[in-house]
């Protein structure tokens, strides 16, 4: 699905996608944490079990999505980027990335990519752009890195900088998909002076509740996720440089005056790929 020539995106005619409300969904599973309401019986049970399990995992899914909007302003704001590939989308909320891009720099064109029946579902009202920008979504499942990759290409400029937006997506890649290669290849698809943004489910902050949560979700969902420590997360952005201040709680990525930063269950990061002549900066990875 691509993105038309008026900037205001497009979704193809296509049956709509079966799907079983009895067994939960990771993207409905957080929307109720969210304060949604585009989820189901299952998806409640199972949020409210691990809700017991750490009671601070709203906080840390609302921090996750405040991550974003702060990574997604940087980029736009004061990075001068342009051009947003953002995979795994979940279902529309507040602050998308093309309503932060778009806001900084109207003329952003933004790139959604997620293959779950509910954001199908809401893909219309997802896509409303700016008209001097663009918006279109992909269906497509995050590890078919070459479709991704074509599709995207009919929106974005793949010769200019990118922004990939990985955020609470790659815990549900599992480490036989090789997690690691899938961001390798996307990234080696973009141009010098793009950049990678992450987020991920510490296992290594709040351990056992982290541990006992990812239990729950793995006996309830068909689709698996694995929570990662720092260190593995770290390697995601092997041959980036990190921009300050490196990979954190996602509370503490530049947050804001007053903010709480105490740390919260997940990593974050942002990081820039810079060209074969650049020399290689403090701290890159």
């Amino acid at each position: 699905m691509t993105g038309d020539q008026d900037g205001r995106g497009a979704l193809a005619a296509r049956e709509p996608v079966a799907f079983d409300t009895g067994v939960a969904h990771i993207a409905r599973v957080y929307d109720y944490w969210l304060g949604g309401k585009d989820n189901f019986a299952a998806d409640r049970k199972l949020a409210e079990q691990f809700m017991a399990a750490d009671p601070a995992v709203i906080a840390g899914v609302r921090s996750n999505r405040a991550f974003l909007g702060r990574a997604v302003h940087f980029l736009a704001a004061e990075a001068g980027i342009r051009q947003f590939l953002d995979i795994g989308t979940g279902i529309p909320t507040s602050n998308n990335t093309h309503e932060v891009a778009q806001e900084a720099a109207p003329a952003s064109r933004i790139v959604y990519v997620d293959n779950d029946p509910i954001v199908l579902l809401h893909a219309r009202a997802l896509l409303t752009s700016d008209p001097r920008g663009a918006t279109a979504y992909v269906e497509a499942d995050a590890r078919d890195t070459g479709l991704i990759v074509q599709e995207a290409a009919a929106t974005l400029d793949l010769s200019r900088p990118v922004a990939l937006m990985l955020v609470g997506l790659l815990h549900c890649i599992p480490d036989d998909d090789d997690p690691r290669g899938l961001v390798a290849v996307l990234m080696d698809a973009l141009p010098a002076g793009s950049y990678l943004v992450i987020s991920h489910p510490a296992s290594d902050i709040h351990a056992e509740a982290m541990a006992e949560g990812a239990t729950l979700m793995n006996r309830s969902m068909a689709g698996k996720i694995t929570f990662r420590p720092h260190a593995e997360v770290l390697r995601l952005f092997d041959g980036l440089e990190l921009v300050e201040p490196g990979l954190v709680s996602t509370t503490q990525w530049r947050p804001g005056p007053g903010a709480d930063t105490r740390p919260l269950p997940g990593w974050a990061g942002v990081a820039r790929k810079p060209s074969r002549t650049e020399s290689p900066s403090p701290g890159s990875r």
